[in-house]
C-alpha cells in the first residue's frame, strides 16, 4: 500500500507501480527504477523479476569483490553467463500456434501473468478480454500490434465480473442537452475541433454599442453566424456532432432544434480514436464540412450507472473495427485502477506474442535450466572470469527461491528438488509447483511465459549491474547559493 503526498492510496503487487511510486534517495535504487521502468515500456510485463535478478546478481558481485576479484573480471563474467543463457532458453522455448483450439494457449500465456495479481480470481475472463482486444486491433501481415488503439477505461461500481471488451469506443461524456435522444442508429459523426461559438478577432478589442437597433443587429449576425454553423453540419448529412469545444446554449437550442445530437469537450486522443475507428476525418473549419469527412458507427447510447448520474456514451459497431475499449468495473477506486494495470500487463505479453510466438516455461523452471547450464559451462572457462560466471547461476537460484518462499514452501529445499528433478529426468519444463497441483511439468501446469520478456530480463538486469560496478566514487555537486 502506497499513500502520496496528497494522501491518495494505491495497493498494487505491480513492480514497476511500486518502484514508480516510491520515494527513492539512493543512487543506485534510482536506477533500478529505471530498469523496472525500461522493462515496463519494453516488454509491458516482467518488472518485478529484473529487479529480483538484478537485486540478486549485486548481491553476488559484493561476495566477488571482497574476495578481492576486479569488478571488470565480475562483469566480463555476467556477460559470457547471458551468453550461455540465451541459446538455452531458445533450445528450452516451444511455438505456441495462435489459431488453435480458439487461442486457447495465447489465453494461457495472459492467464500466467494475470496469476500474480490481485484480480487472478478472475484470470480465466480477463485473459478471454485481453487476448479478443489485442486479435481485434493486430495486424497479423506484419506481426504488429499499436496498443493505443486498445483503450482502457474503467467506472467505480459493479463488479469485476462485469468487465467487458466493447467493440468501439467509449467516452467519459454525456449528450450536451438532456431532451435529447439517448440513443443514435446508424449515426453518421461529424467530428470537429472547432467551437461552436462566433469567430473572435485575434487582437484586443472593445464595441461600443449605442442604440436598440445596433444591440438587435448584433444579435441577429451572432444568431445568424450560429445558424450557418448548425446548417453545414445538417447539409452534410450528420446525425450526431462530436466537438472538441464547448459551446453556449443557443448552440445547444439550435442543435436540439435541428434534431442533431451533440456531445462536447471530447479530449484530443479520445477525438483520435474516435476518428480511426469511425472512419472519419476531423474537421477544423466549418467551410471543410463534407458528406465523405463523416465517420460512421451501427449505434451510438449513453449508459447510466447505479444510483448516480454518472453518464458515459459507447459507440459501438463502428466503421473500422481497429479500435476497442476495455471497459473495467470494480468495487472501488483502487481494484478499478489494479486491474486496469493487471490487465495492461497481460495485454503486452499477448502483443509480444503476436511479434514472436515462442514461450518458455514460468515457476521458475526456465531460470534453474539456464542456472544448470551455466554452472555446467563455468568449469571449462579458465581465469578469474568463471567466478563471475558461477555468481550469474547463483544469482538466477533467486527467482525460483523468491517463488517458493512466497508460496508457503521450503525456498533452499524446493530449489534443489528442482534442480534433482530437472537433471534426473533431463526435463527443463521442471519448476516450482507453487499451487499444488500435484505435477511439477509447468507445460501440465500451463504456466507459459514469453520468450522475449525473459529474454530481456536477462539482458536489462546485466546491463544495469554492469553499469553500477563500473562505478568508483559518487559525487556530490557543489550548491550554488
Amino acid at each position: 500500500m502506497l499513500q502520496s503526498p496528497d494522501g491518495d492510496v494505491t495497493v498494487t503487487n505491480d513492480g514497476a507501480t511500486i518502484l514508480k511510486e516510491m520515494e527513492v534517495n539512493h543512487e543506485i535504487a534510482k536506477l533500478m527504477v529505471e530498469l523496472s521502468k525500461a522493462q515496463d515500456d519494453e516488454v509491458g510485463d516482467g518488472t518485478t523479476g529484473v529487479v529480483v535478478l538484478a537485486g540478486a546478481l549485486l548481491e553476488q558481485a559484493e561476495i566477488l569483490l571482497d574476495k578481492g576479484i576486479h569488478p571488470s573480471r565480475i562483469t566480463e563474467g555476467f556477460e559470457r553467463a547471458v551468453d550461455i543463457c540465451l541459446p538455452v532458453l531458445d533450445q528450452i522455448s516451444d511455438t505456441i500456434d495462435y489459431a488453435s483450439n480458439d487461442h486457447e494457449q495465447m489465453r494461457k500465456v495472459a492467464m500466467t501473468t494475470l496469476n500474480s495479481k490481485i484480480v487472478h480470481r478472475m484470470r480465466e475472463e480477463l485473459s478471454k478480454v485481453c487476448v479478443d482486444a489485442i486479435l481485434a486491433v493486430a495486424d497479423m501481415e506484419r506481426k504488429e500490434v499499436n496498443l493505443e488503439l486498445i483503450k482502457l477505461d474503467g467506472k467505480v461500481g459493479g463488479k469485476l465480473e462485469d468487465t467487458v471488451l466493447v467493440p468501439g469506443i467509449v467516452i467519459d461524456k454525456d449528450f450536451s442537452h438532456p431532451q435529447m435522444p439517448k440513443l443514435v442508429d446508424d449515426a453518421k459523426i461529424c467530428i470537429l475541433t472547432c467551437p461552436f461559438e462566433p469567430p473572435k478577432p485575434k487582437t484586443k478589442h472593445k464595441l461600443e454599442i449605442e442604440t436598440v437597433e445596433a444591440y438587435e443587429a448584433m444579435q441577429q449576425a451572432e444568431k445568424k453566424y450560429f445558424n450557418d454553423m448548425v446548417e453545414r453540419v445538417k447539409a452534410s448529412g450528420a446525425t450526431l456532432v462530436v466537438c472538441q469545444w464547448g459551446f453556449d446554449d443557443e448552440a445547444n437550442y439550435l442543435l436540439l432544434k435541428n434534431e442533431l445530437p451533440a456531445i462536447r469537450w471530447v479530449g484530443g486522443v479520445e477525438i483520435e480514436l474516435i476518428a480511426i475507428a469511425t472512419g472519419g476525418r476531423i474537421v477544423p473549419r466549418f467551410e471543410e464540412i463534407s458528406s465523405e469527412k463523416l465517420g460512421y458507427a451501427k449505434r451510438v447510447r449513453e449508459m447510466a450507472f447505479g444510483t448516480t448520474r454518472d453518464r458515459m456514451i459507447v459507440l459501438e459497431e463502428c466503421a473500422s473495427m481497429k479500435a476497442v475499449t476495455i471497459f473495467v468495473r470494480g468495487g472501488n477506486k483502487m481494484v478499478v485502477e489494479e486491474a486496469k494495470r493487471s490487465l495492461h500487463d497481460a495485454l503486452c505479453i499477448v502483443r509480444n506474442l503476436v511479434r514472436d510466438n515462442r514461450i518458455v516455461y514460468g515457476g521458475g523452471a526456465a531460470e534453474v535450466a539456464c542456472s544448470l547450464a551455466v554452472s555446467a559451462a563455468a568449469d571449462s572457462i579458465p581465469g578469474q572470469e568463471q567466478y563471475g560466471v558461477r555468481a550469474f547461476a547463483d544469482a538466477l537460484d533467486a527467482i525460483p527461491m523468491a517463488l517458493a518462499e512466497n508460496s508457503g514452501l521450503q525456498p533452499i529445499e524446493t530449489l534443489s528438488h528442482v534442480k534433482a528433478q530437472q537433471l534426473r529426468e533431463n526435463n527443463p519444463r521442471v519448476g516450482v509447483n507453487c499451487m499444488s497441483m500435484g505435477t511439477e511439468d509447468m507445460k501440465e501446469q500451463s504456466v507459459f511465459e514469453a520468450l522475449q520478456s525473459k529474454k530481456q530480463q536477462l539482458q536489462h538486469a546485466t546491463q544495469m549491474v554492469k553499469m553500477v560496478l563500473k562505478i568508483d566514487d559518487v559525487i556530490q555537486p557543489a550548491q550554488y547559493e
